[in-house]
C-alpha cells in the first residue's frame, strides 16, 4: 500500500461515507467523499487511484456515472462497487459497465480494505511477458498495458488488462474460471468471470459471439489465441 494513494467514496449514506473515510484514512490512505455522482465529478483529481461507488444513489445512479466515468470520460480507474446484499441483477450491470470488484453491503470494514489493496496492487502480482501479442488488426502490449487498432487506443479497465495479461503469459493453454478470478486478485464467481470475458470479447473480437481469439473451452475454461506472439 501506498500511503499517499487517493480514494474517493461516493455514496448518499452520510454516516457510511463518514466511517469509511475514517476507517479507510487510519489505514493510511488520503480520502476524498462525495454524496452524489455531481459531486464526484468535481472529486476527479489527477492522484486519484481508486473509487469506491455505491451503485444505488438517487437521481444519477451509480451505474450511469460508472457508465459516463468509462464510455464519455474514458477513464479506467479502478471501481469497487457497493451493491445490497440482493442486488444481483445490479452487480452484473456493474459488472459489465466496467467495474473492477463488488462488494454487497453490509460488509466486514477489513473486507473492504483487503479488496481496495487487491485492486491497486494487482498489476504488480503479475509477471510480464516481453512481446507483444496480435489479434487480426488489434495489437496487445503486455508490458505497457495497451491495447491499439492501428493508432488508435482501445480503452481497458484495469481489470480488463489483468485478463490480458494472465491470458498472454499463457497463450494457447485454458485457463479455468477459478483460476481466472485467483490470479486477477478479485472475488469473482464464475458467472461474473464469464461477464468479464464478454465485455472483453465485445473489444478484441469482430464478432463477440463468434470468438477468433478468445476462445470458451468446454469444462475447462477460457483460452487466448492469438495470431503472432
Amino acid at each position: 500500500m501506498v500511503a499517499t494513494s487517493h480514494l474517493l467514496v461516493i455514496d448518499d449514506d452520510r454516516r457510511l461515507r463518514e466511517l469509511l473515510q475514517k476507517y479507510l484514512e487510519e489505514n493510511g490512505y488520503q480520502v476524498l467523499v462525495a454524496a452524489s455522482a455531481q459531486e464526484a465529478r468535481q472529486q476527479l483529481i489527477q492522484e486519484l487511484r481508486l473509487i469506491v461507488l455505491d451503485l444505488m444513489m438517487p437521481e444519477e445512479s451509480g451505474l450511469e456515472f460508472l457508465k459516463w466515468l468509462r464510455h464519455d470520460m474514458k477513464n479506467e480507474i479502478p471501481v469497487l462497487m457497493l451493491t445490497a446484499m440482493g442486488e444481483v441483477d445490479h452487480r452484473i450491470e456493474g459488472l459489465e459497465a466496467g467495474a473492477d470488484d463488488y462488494l454487497a453491503k453490509p460488509f466486514e470494514p477489513r473486507e473492504l480494505l483487503l479488496r481496495i489493496r487487491n485492486l491497486l496492487q494487482r498489476k504488480s502480482k503479475l509477471i510480464f511477458p516481453g512481446s507483444a501479442i496480435r489479434l487480426g488488426s488489434l495489437t496487445y502490449d503486455p508490458i505497457r498495458a495497451i491495447l491499439k487498432c492501428g493508432d488508435e487506443l482501445i480503452h481497458l479497465t484495469s481489470l480488463e488488462v489483468t485478463l490480458m495479461n494472465i491470458f498472454s503469459q499463457q497463450p494457447g493453454v485454458p485457463i479455468s474460471r477459478e483460476k481466472l478470478a485467483e490470479l486477477s486478485g478479485v472475488s469473482l464467481s464464475p458467472r461474473t468471470v464469464d461477464v468479464q470475458i464478454t465485455r472483453l470479447r465485445k473489444k478484441i473480437e469482430k464478432d463477440p459471439k463468434q470468438p477468433l481469439y478468445l476462445h470458451t473451452v468446454r469444462h475447462q475454461g477460457y483460452v487466448l489465441r492469438p495470431d503472432i506472439i
